[in-house]
């Protein structure tokens, strides 16, 4: 991370509000390590935070500096051992003085942190130990899993063979050890934890198994398909219901989807390239996810509802506790982990705990919406997407960019390009990524905290005049313009909240900094120290 991107970073946090994950002290000279302590597992107990040394904490804030904490490396190592937590610290060289940024992560799903025999949390501008209510609800957030738990009436014969099958076949594969082929059936069920002490669990018989075993012990793990030509009510056009072991229809259920799934054509010069509506990762992620997360407590089916050009699926049971639609891409927490695991070894899933990540990505690449969670509530979890492709163009920038640089996106990556593509504020999460897409020329800073697409992007779509329009002005007119207005005003003088009405998309350290490159360069001067000083130009000044 540059010096540069460090100190624009700093003087984003310092206009933010300070909360539970934002605090700052001055510490001029030095600050108590064991307060440091506990602010740090105060933040991590409220799911992560900033922790700003030499900053003054009331707005408008000021760097003053800091000489605490010389050692950065020995206090991260000092932290980390003391807390268990990857804790950053970064020593920002700000032109008024030395300033530490300590970043924070959350603590563990259901695992609240302790220190000096207290588990601290902030009250306002103090820290108090948790009350017994709220320990307890982060205590419950680890539910116990299902998935693992017997089901006593269930044998093995309620297994089906032909799935067992599937299941040695997929699971050799991944591995790289053809000998699971040759294993007896038992012997793959229990080392995949799916049958222990000759009993069957719940994921065995989700994923393998029969019909008729199903009916009898856990009839809601089906799946219900219906496809519907439009939004309006009354028979589905097409209805299937899924009661089997997941692997013998995962499939089926695939290709029957894709029966309906038309592809957009797009001209690009002489080609003519297809994007299908709905992707075929994403479809499947989303059916794993459904299976490995939903309640399988109550008594509802999972829906795949498809219509011509989005699909909804809804699995019972809200999100797992400490889950939501804002953190969902960054914490995991299956509540059938038996199922989640089995899934991985077999390569259903591309990575562990990322098939979340794996859809956003996809949908972004394909220029479509994000998937849409805001049907979900504590009783379901309603997953959409939309299959129209929004911008084909974009599709193509961020695949050309992508060649061009030999760079792979993250998700953070996609998400951050994604919010700037469509003109919303750049997610506080993502911040940390905007260095590197400035400096491979991805996106572009037009003000505070504004970001727009590259030159790149625009050239490439033939619209360098919208670039031009969104640009905006560039730095050597804003001075101009402030120039202007000073000695339009030169009897009086000009205040600095004019001169922010002249440049208002700008922020007070923006327009401060431009007024002292006017002041070096011999054109303007200030009368006064602070924001009620007045500013004459050099060449009209009455004295």
């Amino acid at each position: 991370m540059s010096e540069e991107y460090k100190i624009k970073l700093l003087n984003d946090l310092m206009e933010d509000k300070e909360d539970e994950h934002l605090e700052f002290k001055e510490a001029r000279d030095t600050y108590d390590f064991k307060e440091l302590v506990r602010y740090c597992v105060a933040l991590a107990n409220e799911c992560g935070g900033k922790f700003v040394l030499g900053v003054t904490n009331k707005r408008p804030r000021k760097v003053v500096g800091t000489k605490a904490f010389i050692n950065t490396n020995k206090l991260k190592q000092q932290l980390i051992d003391i807390v268990h937590l990857r804790i950053d610290v970064d020593e920002i060289c700000h032109p008024d003085g030395r300033v530490l940024l300590i970043d924070i992560p959350s603590r563990p799903l259901g695992m609240p942190l302790e220190y000096e025999g207290a588990y601290w949390m902030r009250v306002g501008e103090s820290l108090r130990a948790m009350t017994p209510d709220q320990l307890k609800k982060i205590f419950d957030e680890a539910e116990p899993d299902f998935s693992a738990e017997i089901c006593g009436n269930a044998v093995f014969d309620d297994l089906n063979a032909e799935a067992i099958n599937k299941l040695k076949e997929l699971w050799a594969k991944k591995s790289g050890k053809p000998a699971i082929l040759n294993l007896s059936n038992p012997q793959v069920l229990r080392d995949l934890e799916l049958v222990v002490d000759d009993k069957v669990t719940y994921a065995a018989l989700v994923l393998l198994g029969t019909r008729q075993s199903l009916g009898k012990h856990l009839a809601q793990s089906e799946i219900v398909f219906e496809y519907r030509s439009s939004d309006e009510t009354g028979p589905a056009q097409d209805r299937k219901e899924y009661r089997e072991g997941f692997l013998l229809f995962y499939n089926s259920l695939w290709n029957t989807i894709n029966l309906r799934n038309d592809k957009q054509h797009y001209q690009d010069g002489l080609f003519v390239w297809d994007i299908p509506t709905f992707n075929e990762r994403v479809i499947r992620e989303a059916l794993l996810n459904a299976v490995s997360h939903r309640d399988y407590r109550l008594q509802g089916s999972v829906f795949v509802r498809q219509f011509s050009r989005r699909i909804e699926i809804v699995s019972p049971g809200g999100f797992p506790s400490g889950i939501n639609e804002h953190n969902i891409l960054w914490k995991q927490s299956p509540r059938n982990r038996r199922i989640a695991e089995v899934f991985a070894k077999c390569a259903l899933v591309e990575r562990a705990g990322q098939g979340m990540n794996l859809m956003f990505e996809e949908c972004i690449k394909e220029s479509k919406a994000k998937p849409d969670f805001r049907g979900s509530d504590e009783y379901q979890v309603s997953l959409m997407f939309d299959g129209n492709v929004k911008d084909p163009a974009f599709l193509k920038f961020i695949e050309k960019v992508g060649q061009e640089k030999q760079i792979s996106f993250s998700t953070e990556d996609l998400l951050l390009i994604d919010s700037v593509h469509a003109e919303n504020k750049v997610p506080e999460d993502f911040k940390h990524r905007l260095s590197t897409l400035l400096e491979n020329g991805i996106i572009e800073r037009v003000g505070k905290g504004k970001f727009i697409l590259s030159k790149h992007f625009y050239k490439f779509l033939g619209k360098k005049g919208v670039y031009t329009r969104k640009k905006g002005l560039d730095k050597e007119t804003n001075k101009t313009l402030l120039l202007k207005h000073i000695k339009d005003n030169a009897k009086e003088g000009t205040r600095l909240q004019e001169l922010l009405q002249v440049l208002p998309n700008h922020s007070i350290s923006q327009v401060q900094s431009l007024l002292r490159e006017l002041r070096n360069e011999e054109k303007v001067f200030c009368k006064g120290k602070t924001r009620g000083g007045l500013w004459y130009p050099l060449d009209g000044f009455i004295a």
